[in-house]
């Protein structure tokens, strides 16, 4: 079995409920969610939207192999209505997303797939849930655990855990 680490991230629609459907549609077509973070809530990062987003961060176990996961978070997200649009500055708000953070502790650099996600480390909303589940766990690029990480990050957007 694999160990993956998933972001999930959303701002439009009714977001507690659109995380909650992502983690259902994991957990039946993914493998089994072992570890939830809380939900924090963040302003959106690299661009500027009208609501925030909700994200957090699920360990799950899936004999998926890293590009069949890809395909079927891709699926998920496309039944959850996320749409792939771009603004000039690359980001746009969205019903659900979901990031490949950590499969297992490989590398993998190809056209479709880059593991560990390359901006772990530039993100807040991103290294506080890790931290929440596995702050000792070592990045097996930069060779540091996600605690120092977090300790170093340069985002300084305000990420709180969100109470409904």
């Amino acid at each position: 079995m694999n160990n993956v680490y998933l972001l999930l991230g959303s701002n439009l629609d009714n977001r507690e409920n659109m995380i909650r459907q992502a983690v259902e549609e994991i957990a039946a077509k993914v493998g089994t969610i072992c570890q939830s973070s809380s939900v924090y809530e963040s302003e959106p990062w690299g661009f500027k939207a009208e609501k925030s987003f909700l994200n957090q961060v699920v360990k799950v176990e899936t004999g998926l192999g890293a590009v069949e996961l890809l395909d079927k978070i891709l699926q998920i997200e496309e039944r959850l209505g996320r749409r792939r649009e771009l603004n000039t500055e690359g980001y746009f708000s969205r019903t659900i997303d979901i990031d490949i953070l950590f499969y297992n502790d490989e590398i993998i650099q190809g056209d479709r797939l880059q593991i560990p996600h390359p901006h772990i480390p530039q993100r807040m909303f991103t290294l506080l849930p890790l931290c929440e589940l596995n702050g000792s766990l070592i990045h097996p690029v930069y060779n540091k655990s996600l605690e120092d990480l977090r300790a170093e990050c340069p985002d300084r957007n305000l990420v709180v855990i969100f109470n409904s």
